[in-house]
């Protein structure tokens, strides 16, 4: 019996061993990427920005809290007027032009005037005349009166007869008659001549009032005609303000009535100027109600005049429940109540700026209605309005959420 050659009987177990090792390493790779995505999840989830809601910080002026009623309107002139001539004639000449400034009798325009320049002219000769022949008139009367006279004293004598003194006495009463009558045309005369000037000063257009010229309406060679009869003619050749008069329009509802009066301060703000208010009072209020608005037109005048303020202009005004004192008067930096918080017994907003919350220390004032004075931030920054009290100083956010 051979015997076996068992040397050629072995196990390979460094074959197995590689793919123990595999399947090894694969499990720890396959953990490791789970908790890494794990991790980067929960870093992500507490580093995504916070949704909240911002107010900006403004400006507010301490009146607001002492408002009663507030209204709208419309800047208006309370002396203005179209400026027009009754004659009738083309422009000529104008003097003005929109914005300038002319003073009560000024000349603004002029129609052609030599028809009635020549009327004048006439006129005036007549005048002459007239008093020409009253003077004639009345030399003759002197002349007649002499006579009567020594016809009186030859008749006291009796060297003259009665017929003689009769004659005398009848030529000084004609004399007398044709003085009155000379004075009488010269009356005339003169009435002619006054209406030959107002008929030239009627081509002469004048400034009624010292004020601005807001509109030019005509232009050299257009008809003036009254009211614009006439086709292709104008009526008015500017329209002019006294911007002394400057006063506001507004309608106050009926029901309202009672929380305003004559003399009541006001505050004005116009949309043209709404960093800028304006002094002003109520002066008057129209004593009649307008039943399709069921409100009461009321009339502010400015305390204050100021150049800048023009008519047609849209205001709004505040009804005050008191005056205010320069200093109450001053614009304060504010924001609402809600973006101030207490931190460490300290106020505090949090500050919004490239998508991150700042922590702010801030100095808080007197309440203005809805918002609170405050100090250490500016007009115009964003702030988050009631953080939460998780949000911290650095915290990344998003603005438009609650």
């Amino acid at each position: 019996m051979s015997e076996t050659d068992l040397s050629q009987l072995h196990i390979d177990r460094q074959a197995a061993r590689p793919a123990r090792r595999r399947i090894r390493k694969g499990w720890l790779l396959g953990g490791l990427a789970v908790l890494l995505g794990g991790g980067a999840a929960v870093l992500g989830a507490l580093n995504a920005p916070v949704a909240v809601e911002t107010v900006t910080v403004g400006e507010a002026w301490p009146y607001q809290g002492a408002t009663l009623l507030n209204s709208t309107g419309y800047v208006v002139a309370q002396r203005k007027a179209a400026i027009a001539s009754k004659a009738t004639g083309r422009l000529e000449w104008l003097g003005v032009r929109e914005g300038s400034a002319v003073k009560a009798g000024e000349l603004i325009a002029r129609l052609e005037q030599r028809d009635v320049a020549a009327q004048l002219l006439q006129a005036e000769a007549n005048v002459g005349v007239a008093r020409a022949n009253v003077g004639q008139a009345k030399a003759e009367l002197r002349d007649a009166e002499l006579a009567l006279g020594r016809a009186r004293d030859l008749r006291a004598r009796n060297f003259v007869a009665q017929a003689q003194l009769d004659q005398a006495e009848a030529r000084a009463l004609k004399a007398r008659a044709a003085v009155g009558s000379a004075q009488a045309a010269g009356k005339a005369s003169e009435a002619a001549r006054q209406a030959a000037q107002v008929a030239v000063a009627q081509t002469e257009i004048r400034a009624p009032f010292d004020g601005v010229v807001l509109t030019k309406n005509a232009n050299v060679g257009d008809l003036i005609t009254n009211f614009s009869a006439a086709a292709d003619s104008k009526g008015a050749v500017v329209s002019m303000a006294d911007m002394s008069t400057l006063e506001v329009e507004a309608d106050v509802s009926e029901s309202n009535l009672g929380k305003i009066r004559v003399g009541q301060p006001c505050e004005i703000q116009l949309d043209a100027f709404p960093e800028l208010r304006f002094r002003g009072e109520v002066s008057r209020l129209v004593p009649t109600v307008d039943r399709a608005k069921a409100s009461v037109l009321t009339k502010i005048r400015f305390l204050d005049p100021d150049p800048r303020v023009l008519p047609e202009m849209s205001a709004k005004i505040a009804f005050l429940a008191a005056p205010m004192t320069p200093e109450q008067r001053r614009p304060r930096v504010a924001v609402h109540r809600g973006a101030v918080v207490t931190v460490d017994g300290q106020s505090a907003v949090f500050r919004v700026a490239d998508g991150v919350a700042r922590r702010v220390a801030v100095t808080t004032g007197a309440p203005i209605g809805d918002l609170v004075e405050v100090g250490g931030v500016k007009s115009g920054e964003r702030l988050v309005l009631r953080p939460a009290a998780a949000l911290r100083d650095g915290a990344a956010v998003r603005e438009g959420g609650k």
